[in-house]
């Protein structure tokens, strides 16, 4: 199965005043669980800041674009994974790890 493990920014960039929010120390952390994980690791990423998103909508016709997230800015996916794992009760064990190793919240979503 794979999953989509998204690091969930709650504020930490804003107080640390600068894009990336993660520490050497979580980045130390995150390489060596990506290290770790070996081949599990589809595919990893950090995100840009929210201020660089554009919202695309083409649906009516008339395309309109928007700057910004979709949705609040007070919590927004600042990275991510895309794991391969054999089983749900798999992936709870790693968002866990990958919550410690990043010290952020976790949104974990099986893909389809």
């Amino acid at each position: 199965m794979q999953f989509l493990v998204n690091v969930v920014d709650d504020g930490q960039a804003d107080a640390a005043g600068r894009t990336e929010s993660a520490t050497r120390a979580e980045m130390d952390a995150v390489d060596a669980l990506n290290e770790r994980l070996g081949d599990a690791v589809v595919f990893a990423a950090g995100v840009s800041a929210p201020a660089d998103a554009t919202v695309v909508d083409a649906r009516g016709g008339t395309p309109a674009t928007t700057s910004g997230l979709v949705g609040d800015p007070a919590e927004f996916v600042a990275g991510f994974w895309v794991m391969d794992l054999p089983d749900t009760e798999t992936a709870l064990r790693v968002a866990n790890e990958a919550s410690v190793a990043c010290n952020r919240k976790i949104e974990l979503r099986p893909l389809l």
